[in-house]
C-alpha cells in the first residue's frame, strides 16, 4: 500500500496550488495523509478532490471546517497518528511523540507538520515523519512531500522534493 504524506500547504496565503508532480503522487497513492494547515477550504477540497482515500487534520492556520485535531489510522498492520504539531518549534519533536504514544501501542508512526522541515526519526519509541511543506511554503526553501509503502507492518519511506 502506498501512501502519499502531506502538509503545510498554505493556500492561497503562502503559496497558488501544489506543484503538478506531487498532484500526480497524491492522485496515484492509495491513500493520502495531510497533516494540516491546508489554509482555506478551497485547499481542503483540493486535496479532497486529488485523493481517492483521505485522512487530515487541522493545523493551526485552518479555517473551521470540521477536521480533528489528531486522529489514528491503521494500515497494513501499523498505527499512522496524525496531528499538527502546533505550537513553539521547540519541545516539536516531543509534543508529537507524546500524542502518538497516547493514541497507539507499537507499531506505530506519528505524520505531523508545523514546522515546515522534513523529518524521519525515531523518539522515544515513536517514528516520527514530517514531510515538510507541499508547496515550499516559508519557512520551507523547497517543496517537499513523502510516500510510504507498508507492507506486512514494515514502513518504506520515500523524500520527493521540488
Amino acid at each position: 500500500m502506498e501512501i502519499a504524506l502531506i502538509s503545510d500547504t498554505h493556500i492561497p496565503s503562502r503559496a497558488r496550488r501544489i506543484p503538478d508532480e506531487f498532484r500526480e503522487r497524491i492522485r496515484s497513492a492509495d491513500h493520502v495523509v495531510h497533516a494540516g494547515d491546508f489554509d482555506s477550504e478551497s485547499a481542503l477540497a483540493d486535496v479532497q478532490d486529488l485523493a481517492g482515500d483521505l485522512t487530515a487534520v487541522a493545523g493551526n492556520t485552518d479555517p473551521r471546517v470540521g477536521l480533528p485535531e489528531r486522529v489514528a489510522v491503521e494500515f497494513e498492520g501499523v498505527t499512522f497518528v496524525v496531528t499538527h504539531g502546533a505550537g513553539s518549534k521547540r519541545g516539536w519533536i516531543d509534543r508529537v511523540a507524546r500524542a502518538v504514544r497516547e493514541e497507539a501501542d507499537e507499531p506505530r508512526v506519528g505524520v505531523a507538520g508545523h514546522t515546515h522541515e522534513v523529518v524521519d526519526r525515531e523518539h522515544g519509541g515513536v517514528r516520527i515523519l514530517n514531510p515538510g511543506s507541499a508547496t515550499g511554503a516559508a519557512p520551507a526553501d523547497r517543496a517537499t512531500m513523502m510516500t510510504a509503502t507498508v507492507s506486512d507492518g514494515d514502513v518504506d519511506v520515500t523524500v520527493h522534493e521540488r
